[in-house]
């Protein structure tokens, strides 16, 4: 019996195989390359019913980095929030991650889950209240029962400044929030009534401090705390808030502007809201830094909110993310010529390290009532 060696035998069938796959080949036939299939682009513009939206905050972490961190954050989010609609998420990243994985790992795991995505808003910070923490991102949803019946106040930034070395965060921070709570009691809501409370300052080094005078000030609400760049002037606070209304507002939307704090032409200190629904649009960029690509990105909002019924004559409150203060100047310049200057929206503007586009100027986001509510 003649034996035949193994490797002989296996190169003859591998060259069999070769040859029979090159017979059953086109001529000039291209090779078929696989392509994953990129998850898709978070809408635009949601609208969402009033009565039912809830505000939170997802807690921060330190474990991995970027991408690991925002997959445990979605994860919490449909954990807590699985069972009802996410309308909004806005996400404020520190350190040097890729800030478009942000929108990558959203997109792949609401898609993964059949879920709808939610409008996105994503923002570079100078740091987060956690060694360690690259994202931190907070939820606006759409609960199954009504939980303002009487509606919402959306409040604006209240903006305090100090001295150079004249006040600690805390302490600025401390007197922001006291100016919060009288706006929101001024708009027919209470300390206890706030949902989420959202504070940048221009430094977090007194965090146990801050999140102490936070949760005396607004004990039960979400609370989140961004150091706004990783260097400032000048010390700073700016809080923010939504709170639930004990009282509806005699109209969809009432503007609302105690006596004794600090008078702007530019936006109201709180509008209370009862309007049956409303628009959330997300982050829209400005691209370069020249006044027409400024009019641009307020167009841009404008066509998103217009495709969902709505204007931004119609904004409740407008956020503006520029990158510096000149560009802040650039914001505002065209502020007015799209926004209702009889009746100014709440508004946040506050200067941050960047945005998912390297050539990107400012970021606008709104909320605004539909053309159904009456103004």
């Amino acid at each position: 019996m003649v034996r035949i060696n193994r490797n002989v035998v296996a190169s003859l069938i591998c060259f069999s195989l070769i040859a029979f796959a090159q017979r059953g080949k086109k001529r000039g036939e291209e090779p078929v390359t696989q392509t994953l299939e990129l998850p898709p682009d978070p809408p635009a513009v949601l609208a969402a019913e009033t009565a039912r939206l809830v505000f939170d905050a997802t807690p921060l972490t330190s474990k991995g980095l970027l991408s690991q961190q925002v997959r445990d954050q979605v994860r919490w989010i449909l954990s807590k929030y699985g069972k009802s609609r996410v309308v909004k998420i806005r996400a404020f990243v520190a350190g040097s991650g890729d800030l478009r994985r942000v929108q990558t790992v959203v997109s792949e795991i609401f898609s993964e889950r059949r879920l709808p995505l939610p409008v996105l808003s994503v923002v570079l910070a100078g740091a987060l209240p956690m060694n360690g923490a690259q994202v931190q991102m907070e939820i606006t949803a759409e609960d199954r029962k009504a939980v303002n019946p009487s509606g919402l106040a959306f409040i604006a930034g209240q903006r305090v400044e100090g001295k150079p070395g004249a006040a600690g965060s805390a302490t600025l921070v401390r007197d922001s929030l006291t100016r919060v709570r009288t706006v929101i009691e001024a708009a027919g809501g209470a300390a206890s009534s706030t949902r989420r409370v959202t504070c940048f300052a221009s430094s977090i080094d007194q965090v146990p401090e801050i999140r102490q005078a936070a949760a005396a000030v607004f004990p039960g609400a979400a609370f989140t705390l961004v150091q706004a760049q990783r260097a400032f002037s000048r010390p700073l606070a700016e809080c923010e808030a939504v709170a639930s209304l004990a009282r509806a507002p005699a109209a969809p939307a009432v503007r609302v502007n105690p006596p004794g704090l600090p008078v702007s032409d530019g936006f109201s200190h709180a509008v209370a809201v009862s309007a049956p629904r409303l628009v959330f649009a997300g982050a829209q960029m400005a691209f370069n830094y020249e006044d027409t690509d400024a009019r641009l990105a307020f167009e841009r909002l404008e066509k998103t909110l217009s495709s969902a019924g709505s204007s931004l004559k119609r904004t409740v409150a407008i956020n503006a993310y520029p990158l510096s203060q000149t560009l802040a100047g650039l914001v505002r310049k065209y502020w007015f010529e799209f926004l209702d200057k009889a009746a100014p929206p709440a508004s946040t503007l506050m200067v941050l390290e960047g945005l998912p586009s390297m050539d990107a100027a400012f970021a606008l986001e709104a909320v605004a009532l539909p053309w159904e509510a009456a103004p």
